[in-house]
């Protein structure tokens, strides 16, 4: 077969995320009002500043904005980890980033699954973060081992996504009546199952050692928990949620507001408590409730450099040291305050943080510059300092470990916080995952490196042809 007539990795993947969109939304109807609120927060910003959808027009992101979201999964296996490794392969999208949880009272580690590469995050830039169950962390040896029996003997993948992937490995590409098939067939691992796969004695027994374990192990497979639009103006979402009838977690998790956005806001709305069916011994079912599923909503800024992110993680931890905020809004005002005073050595405009190399931004000739021609050992410096060449931020595509860990708690309970030891261990991750995770540092200081790359092409170019 011809690679001419394979689907791209790119189709595939926003054929998923549309798929995945449209499920939501059916399952969960207050997702399909968050999608609408953030649509008239976005249009509202972008019609108050012309300078802002100029930007965005001119860095080709405008239309990512409408596009963007991710979704979020929890696994229980290293065999299911590998299996999604492979199934994200044929969607363009890979481990990125290793994240500890453990630190911040949750057991798992994760990673992010997502396209790697300018074209590919312009194309699409849907990501799925992804966690893998941390059974070392219970203490209660007995529980262990049998929420390990229970979990070996699920299979969270139809057999038709299986021999999808393995032919698209096989002839590196799918065509596209098997495009459409894989992804129906991938969508199916999901979707939400209201049967579980537990009585309800051991998912009492999971839900009090945490809740989150009785999530991951109690169903037939890893139900998406979440899928997350972005917006311009995280605040003003976070103000018009309870008009629409959705009560938002207390508090924006990551960096307080700013003019010059860095790395990543997240809030949500509250999980919902669901309608389970537990299957007894004698057959018969008995009803309860589950409370996992929720709406999330991301504004993204730039990526910081790993000497911002140290600033980054150093001003939090300060702000924290002061007020650490409650799952339950009790202390809201005062961990916001403490959070904007903690952030005020972090410089708020793009010049200061590109000038303190705490930020990597994209670089792009001014109209001076496309007329202009220069010698190809003039500095970036001095040619953003002679109007020759610009910046604009780039956008952090990955996540935050205790902005993530602070979303699990808000919906899972102030109860579900414990204090695990920080057990950060990436080798065994990536063992289990079969690969390595990218580093989102080299990632990012690549896209820079080949910006500047481009303009001293140009710049030179005239030159080299006298």
């Amino acid at each position: 077969m011809s690679t001419r007539s394979f689907v791209s990795s790119c189709s595939i993947r926003s054929a998923f995320s549309a798929a995945m969109s449209a499920m939501y939304r059916t399952e969960v109807p207050a997702y399909g009002t968050l999608m609408n609120i953030v649509a008239r927060v976005n249009t509202a910003t972008l019609n108050a500043d012309p300078a802002l959808k100029q930007r965005l027009e001119e860095t080709d992101s405008l239309e990512r904005v409408s596009e963007e979201r991710h979704g979020a999964i929890r696994l229980g296996t290293a065999a299911e980890l590998a299996m999604m490794r492979r199934v994200f392969a044929v969607m363009g999208m890979f481990p990125v980033g290793y994240y500890d949880l453990s630190e911040a009272g949750v057991p798992v580690h994760s990673t992010a699954f997502r396209p790697v590469g300018d074209a590919a995050l312009k194309r699409n830039p849907f990501r799925v973060f992804t966690s893998l169950l941390r059974l070392d962390l219970i203490a209660d040896e007995a529980l262990r081992a049998e929420a390990e029996t229970i979990l070996q003997k699920r299979q969270i993948f139809t057999a038709g996504a299986a021999e999808l992937t393995e032919k698209a490995e096989q002839q590196g590409g799918l065509d596209a009546d098997d495009a459409n098939r894989f992804v129906a067939e991938v969508l199916e691992t999901f979707r939400w199952h209201n049967q579980a796969d537990v009585d309800l004695a051991m998912y009492k027994r999971l839900h009090d050692a945490h809740r989150l374990i009785a999530d991951v192990v109690s169903f037939k497979g890893p139900h998406i928990n979440h899928l997350t639009p972005r917006t311009l103006d995280i605040d003003e979402v976070q103000r018009l949620m309870p008009e629409y009838g959705i009560a938002p977690k207390a508090v924006v998790e990551g960096p307080p507001s700013r003019r010059c956005a860095i790395l990543l806001r997240q809030t949500s709305f509250k999980a919902l408590e669901e309608a389970v069916s537990f299957q007894g011994a004698d057959g018969t079912w008995q009803q309860g409730t589950h409370t996992a599923r929720f709406g999330e909503i991301e504004s993204r800024g730039i990526a910081l450099t790993p000497k911002g992110r140290g600033l980054y993680d150093k001003l939090l931890t300060e702000s924290r040291k002061v007020v650490r905020p409650a799952a339950d809004g009790s202390n809201a005002r005062a961990y916001e305050k403490a959070l904007a005073d903690a952030f005020v050595p972090f410089p708020d405009s793009w010049a200061e943080i590109r000038d303190q190399g705490l930020g990597y931004f994209r670089y792009s000739l001014t109209p001076k510059g496309q007329s202009t021609i220069a010698s190809a050992d003039v500095t970036i410096d001095q040619l953003v300092a002679d109007a020759l060449v610009c910046f604009d931020p780039i956008v952090y595509e990955d996540f935050l470990p205790v902005s993530a860990a602070g979303i699990f708690q808000s919906n899972l309970g102030d109860e579900a916080a414990q204090d695990f030891t920080a057990n950060p261990n990436q080798q065994r991750f990536e063992r289990d995952l079969g690969a390595s995770v990218l580093n989102e540092f080299d990632h990012y200081a690549g896209i820079e490196a080949q910006s500047i790359a481009e303009c001293r092409a140009l710049l030179t170019a005239a030159q080299a042809a006298e």
